[in-house]
């Protein structure tokens, strides 16, 4: 499988489109603009989710119910934790986000109504260990009490912009690009972009099969996945089925047997539990029938949309499909090709009775 001419332009534009926790408005406008022309209905609920459904016939005497399918809107970002009296912002994690994930680098702070450019600073890497920051430079060893961004902004002039603690500073679009190596696609934030575009595809895939599929499908857009799996918890207590799968980026690592492939990973767990047996076969016989080599691995230092559902006992069945990604969390980089095999897969698991 190779990039579809359309899949490298809306990528792009997505992981253009800022969309830290709570603030996903940019990403939230691109996902309905590409998911209502395949759907039945599309929405946006009262948690910021978007939501599709396609109908399924209803035709088959025994089904799986509804299926909740859930790709998240939201990136790994930093918090505004205070301002100091020369205007310096002090920062906090907004998910699983460490220093090292940025480095240092151009961000955009969203104020209230547009975002102040900035610089997310580790300090000079030439002090001394008199300095308490600087030791921890030296030694590789940085938290988020050494970061901080500069703006050369007065207090008064952040004030007027809204910027205040609890606003999201993001990487700036001066370096969202993607980037390519060879047969491979890098940037930051393909977890969740990338994924997103797999579930957007498959759901083009399925409204041209219409009527092929017993099941209502809804296609799920979560808010706040990176910190606390928000958008997805209410969006399974409010819409119908017992089943959820979630669509992710998965580790490529040694400890986990996974490879960098276009052969996506079926997660059978994670830190919040195992997904369900069922569930997780279905998504592996979806990708041998699509010619591939899906790749099972227990994640144990992960968490999903659907295993938070599982987990709090909101689903009776869960799985996970996950794009294989290098540097996750960090400069990310998947196979040409991943993200078709992906959608290619969910479609195949969707169509099975």
């Amino acid at each position: 499988m190779h990039i579809n001419s359309s899949t490298w332009p809306l990528l792009e534009e997505l992981l253009m489109a800022r969309g830290p926790g709570g603030q996903e408005h940019e990403v939230r406008n691109l996902c309905v603009r590409e998911l209502e022309p395949h759907c039945d209905k599309t929405w946006i609920d009262p948690a910021g989710n978007v939501i599709g459904l396609i109908r399924g016939s209803g035709a088959a005497s025994e089904t799986r119910g509804p299926i909740r399918i859930m790709a998240h809107l939201d990136e790994i970002a930093m918090l505004v934790k205070c301002v100091e009296p020369d205007g310096t912002l002090r920062v906090v994690a907004l998910g699983g986000a460490n220093p090292i994930n940025f480095g240092v680098c151009p961000v955009d702070i969203l104020g209230d109504r547009d975002f102040i450019p900035g610089v997310l600073s580790f300090g000079s890497m030439h002090c001394t260990n008199e300095t308490h920051q600087g030791a921890d430079v030296l030694s590789g060893n940085v938290h988020w009490d050494d970061v901080h961004v500069i703006t050369r902004c007065s207090v008064e002039e952040l004030r007027e912009h809204g910027v205040r603690p609890g606003s999201r500073v993001v990487l700036s679009q001066h370096w969202r690009r993607p980037f390519r190596v060879r047969d491979a696609i890098a940037a930051h934030f393909l977890d969740d972009r990338a994924p997103m575009v797999a579930t957007l595809q498959a759901a083009a895939l399925l409204a041209g099969r219409r009527g092929e599929t017993a099941d209502d499908v809804y296609f799920v857009f979560t808010t706040q996945e990176e910190e606390s799996n928000a958008g997805a918890l209410y969006a399974a207590s409010h819409l119908p089925g017992e089943v959820t799968v979630a669509v992710e980026v998965g580790p490529v690592a040694a400890e986990y047997g996974t490879r960098l492939s276009i052969d996506p990973i079926i997660n059978t767990g994670d830190e919040k539990g195992c997904y369900s047996r069922d569930i997780v076969d279905q998504l592996y016989r979806a990708g041998e029938r699509c010619g591939l080599a899906p790749q099972f691995a227990l994640l144990v230092d992960f968490a999903s949309d659907a295993s938070a559902i599982m987990g709090s006992g909101i689903s009776a069945k869960g799985g996970c499909i996950a794009i294989p990604t290098e540097n996750t969390h960090g400069y990310e980089l998947i196979l040409e090709g991943s993200i078709e095999a992906c959608a290619g897969t969910l479609l195949g698991f969707l169509l099975a009775r």
